[in-house]
């Protein structure tokens, strides 16, 4: 199973370069530049939609947080098409595992894109917009879940920094106890590696007592 798994459809390894590639376009930066502002240089530095709504207000956020959700779910959404197209229906363990395997693959690899984007000489934002995107399109009742654990945890301690790693750091569990799915445990655990140490220096903050809190100012 697994050897079919990996190899049915060869053109499939092509979709993790394309989508390590769509995750690293920097559409914070991009929607800021008209403004006259270098998000590399103000802020947080960060290139994520919340340093662009502090340095230059709600539209070019609004624009960013949803480009960067869509680069994550597009490339999982073109891998599923492509897989419905090549296995048959009535091969339901194939089928499924196959969007579950090469999903996560090139889910995980937009994310990584957009955390070491190659535009900007291997650095870039957080990733949680565009896993965010990802999640959507590779588990929409764990994109949810997730939404749902970052909102009640930004509302009780108005940290988004701590929403997010907490959100995240659950995806284990929330794959485990929703999907059943080996494949993608294990990518809920490679996910939530990547992201929270892209937050280690959120953490160590945290820790501190220096994170600034929704609706301050400071690094996010």
């Amino acid at each position: 199973m697994t050897a079919s798994i990996i190899s049915f459809y060869p053109a499939l390894y092509l979709i993790i370069p394309v989508a390590f590639l769509m995750g690293s376009i920097p559409f914070g930066l991009l929607f800021t530049r008209g403004k006259g502002v270098d998000l590399r240089a103000t802020g947080s530095k960060n290139i994520g939609a919340t340093n662009v709504l502090r340095t230059a207000g709600k539209l070019p956020a609004v624009l960013t947080l949803l480009c960067d959700t869509l680069k994550g779910a597009a490339p999982v959404l073109v891998c599923d098409y492509l897989i419905s197209g090549k296995v048959s229906a009535g091969d339901t363990v194939l089928l499924n595992n196959a969007k579950d395997l090469w999903g996560g693959l090139v889910g995980f690899a937009a994310v990584a894109g957009h955390i070491f984007s190659v535009f900007l000489s291997f650095r870039g934002g957080k990733g949680v917009a565009t896993g965010l995107g990802v999640l959507i399109a590779y588990s929409p009742v764990t994109a949810l879940v997730s939404l749902l654990i970052w909102t009640a945890v930004a509302v009780i301690t108005r940290y988004s920094s701590l929403a997010a790693i907490v959100a995240v750091g659950m995806l284990p569990v929330t794959f485990a106890l929703l999907e059943f799915s080996g494949i993608k445990i294990s990518f809920g655990v490679l996910l939530a590696i990547l992201i929270v140490y892209k937050h280690r220096e959120n953490i160590s903050r945290l820790f501190e007592r220096k994170e600034p809190k929704i609706g301050g100012k400071g690094r996010s």
